[in-house]
């Protein structure tokens, strides 16, 4: 399923949260003008660096958590009304990815949209197998892969959902983005949720002494709050490669962090200078 894939110049990943994109204490409410900013702002972050290869995934917020919540999708898919509750998640997720996927193509980026349930393979959650030659033949085209948190069969558990940062990981592993960046409604990780210090950078080790100060977000999230997303993203820690997280709120926050001007959030790496 896609294992010969290898390397990509000059690649990003770039996540824009659930948080970000939807009201997630309004279910199915996308937060539209931001949505389209955003689009605005990857399309003229292009213009600057053509030579950029970028991959965009995107939270569900509050298409999908609540629904993933009340049939407990997460932790397994057994029942008939599991199964039910499996296919109205994947369908609420779809909604919002073609939201997301219209306004990029309006605003001139050549986005394709790449359904990870479509070929992941999961077992007990984990990512054992995507098809990535599709993704990589797209990115080698200048086309804009999109991926999205998404319900997934698993072999263990009947059926589970995989989050953005799940697909990150595995598509990382394999792709090697020299940049990740999450982009959220929080300045970067903090001490506390929601009125603590930012933390400007995180090392594997520094994250030991800080990881029980952290809290996740009290919205409805059925794959872990910062706590598990910092976690995961320093597994991705590499020689050569920086993870930010940050908010996307403010215009242009964006744009500038794609180009490389900005250096907003929290830095996560291997080693501080």
């Amino acid at each position: 399923m896609g294992k010969k894939a290898s390397h990509v110049d000059n690649l990003v990943f770039l996540k824009l949260g659930g948080s970000l994109i939807t009201d997630k204490e309004k279910h199915q409410t996308e937060h539209a003008e931001t949505i389209r900013r955003l689009a605005n702002e990857i399309a003229a972050a292009l213009e600057v660096k053509p030579e950029m290869k970028l991959l965009i995934g995107h939270g569900a917020g509050s298409f999908g958590h609540i629904e993933a919540r009340n049939y407990g999708t997460r932790t397994g898919v057994h029942s008939a009304t599991d199964w039910a509750g499996f296919a109205e998640v994947a369908a609420v997720v779809g909604r919002l990815n073609r939201i997301v996927l219209e306004a990029l193509r309006g605003a001139g980026v050549p986005a394709m949209a790449f359904q990870p349930s479509a070929s992941a393979g999961i077992r007990d959650t984990r990512i054992e197998a995507m098809a990535l030659t599709p993704i990589q033949k797209a990115l080698q085209h200048g086309l804009v892969p999109i991926v999205h948190g998404d319900v997934a069969f698993d072999a263990a558990r009947g059926g589970t959902i995989i989050s953005t940062e799940d697909i990150f990981s595995y598509l990382a592993t394999h792709l090697q983005p020299e940049r990740i960046l999450l982009a959220g409604i929080e300045a970067g990780v903090l001490t506390e949720h929601p009125d603590g210090e930012l933390i400007s950078e995180i090392t594997p080790q520094s994250w030991q002494g800080i990881r029980a100060k952290v809290r996740g977000s009290a919205s409805p999230d059925v794959t872990g709050g910062m706590e598990s997303k910092v976690a995961e993203m320093l597994a991705l820690c590499a020689p050569g490669r920086t993870i930010r997280i940050f908010a996307g709120t403010a215009a242009g926050h964006v744009r500038e962090t794609l180009a490389g001007n900005a250096s907003l959030g929290t830095l996560l790496s291997l080693k501080l200078d």
